[in-house]
């Protein structure tokens, strides 16, 4: 059985611990902090990451505990100038069932991969560093307090200032600005309206305030303000004196849960594995928090790896550095970007489009991602479409998806592999066509819209819900 070893408990590595977990693979996950973290830090989820979590069982979870965005408030010298959304809400589609992101502490978004981790019986151990490591061509020697461990992978999942990374010798490129210093952390506010967030700023200088967003299920907001060359403490005293000074003192805030003062460290690793040892999230890249990209694109790496470490094939072992590094070089990009027009005062600097979403993120080119043309192509997010089953009840393809496995969907009434499922068109689902139970009606067309399938198309997905291969008819 193949044994596998975690390095750090946040979100990547208990996304991966679940997703080996429920793979049969034998997995630890050590964690050296002596607690869990509480706080929010990375609190916004994206749409491709709630469909992650759908996957592993947790989303009905997530969304029971957080929220959906609120507007903005604006308020400049003191008065409420308006509203804006940071994202427009869009509806869900056949093809995107989550098209807006959600909100939830990064502590909360911890808690409940864990209870779902527990499920499979693995635990986080708290307060056990790595305290080193060797490997060969065989596996990976593991030094933990009191105790040796051979594994066939490590994962380092431990942060911006990885210790498996530095024990690699793998250099984290990019920079780090010590000129723009924001603090950053939770507190509790009276006088302010918890069915929005709130931007404090003077009108001369509106780039350069405050924000408290409400976070849910704890009677807290997060807020982030820019911190002057002469304030050095992350303290409430630093917090309320900014606030009083763009708020008119209206707003008292109490109970510092959490904070930190953060500086621009933009970093991305040389590269993501050496031999048996894999990178993922923080201790891969660091972003801004900008665009709430970096939990989530640390979510999807270990979405990535996960079957590929089960596997163990070497093709897949190959292709996790090219395909994971090219998406978080782009969504480093991004979240830049975003940074700078916050820097530069530009008036769209709280908008948040598509990109952001990590919806459109793929893996076409890459080494699992034979060329092909059409508008759906290897390496492509599978779309989810409505179908009905054998005895008309409501199935969503994702549904077909969900699980380990990788999938082979069939479109129409043609002889299919084993194991595969087959979609037909409109109006086959009834009484007397005899259906089984690997057939399903598509429901409006929407599957045959979405892969472009004519009669006798395959389309291979993977277990991480892109494309794989298509087969023509």
């Amino acid at each position: 059985m193949t044994k596998v070893l975690i390095a750090g408990a946040g979100p990547t590595g208990l996304t991966l611990a679940i997703d080996l977990a429920r793979r049969g693979v034998e997995v630890r996950i050590v964690e050296k902090a002596e607690t869990f973290f509480e706080g929010s830090r990375g609190d916004g989820l994206q749409p491709r990451t709630l469909e992650v979590f759908e996957d592993l069982g947790v989303l009905d979870a997530v969304l029971a505990a957080g929220q959906a965005p609120v507007p903005l408030r604006i308020h400049l010298g003191g008065e409420v100038v308006g509203e804006r959304m940071m994202a427009e809400l869009v509806e869900p589609t056949p093809d995107v069932p989550y098209p807006n992101g959600w909100f939830l502490g990064q502590s909360r978004t911890e808690g409940i991969l864990r209870d779902r981790l527990a499920e499979f019986g693995v635990h986080v151990e708290l307060g056990t560093p790595l305290l080193g490591f060797e490997q060969d061509a065989d596996g990976v020697t593991a030094e933990l307090p009191g105790e040796r461990i051979q594994v066939d992978y490590l994962v380092g999942a431990d942060g911006g200032k990885s210790s498996v990374r530095k024990a690699l010798g793998i250099a984290f490129e990019g920079s780090t600005d010590e000129s723009i210093r924001m603090l950053l952390g939770d507190v509790q506010a009276e006088g302010l309206d918890r069915a929005y967030g709130h931007w404090f700023a003077k009108p001369e200088d509106p780039m350069s305030g405050i924000v408290l967003t409400p976070l849910p299920g704890v009677p807290h907001f997060q807020f982030g303000a820019p911190l002057g060359e002469e304030e050095v403490e992350a303290s409430l005293a630093t917090l309320q004196a900014r606030l009083d000074e763009l708020s008119g003192g209206d707003v008292r805030l109490h109970d510092l849960a959490w904070s930190t003062v953060w500086r621009p460290n933009i970093r991305l690793a040389e590269r993501f594995r050496d031999g048996r040892v894999f990178l993922a999230g923080d201790a891969a890249h660091v972003h801004p928090p900008t665009g709430g990209q970096g939990l989530n694109t640390g979510v999807q790496d270990a979405y990535n790896l996960g079957w590929k470490l089960a596997d163990g094939s070497p093709e897949l072992l190959d292709s996790y550095e090219p395909e994971r590094r090219e998406v978080a070089a782009r969504v480093l990009k991004i979240s830049t970007e975003l940074l700078e027009k916050y820097t530069e005062g530009a008036d769209d600097a709280h908008e948040r489009g598509e990109n952001t979403r990590q919806l459109d993120i793929g893996y076409r080119g890459g080494p699992l991602a034979p060329a092909a043309t059409g508008r759906i192509r290897p390496g492509d997010r599978a779309p989810d479409a409505p179908l009905a089953d054998a005895n008309g009840k409501a199935v969503r393809l994702f549904e077909l998806l969900r699980g380990p496995q990788a999938t082979t969907l069939v479109f129409g009434d043609v002889p299919a592999p084993e194991g595969a499922r087959r979609i037909l068109p409109p109006g086959s689902a009834l009484p007397d066509v005899g259906l089984s139970d690997v057939d399903f009606e598509d429901v409006g067309g929407h599957a045959f819209a979405a892969y472009e399938a004519e009669t006798g198309r395959q389309v291979l997905i993977r277990p991480d819900g892109y494309v794989r291969e298509i087969k023509p008819g």
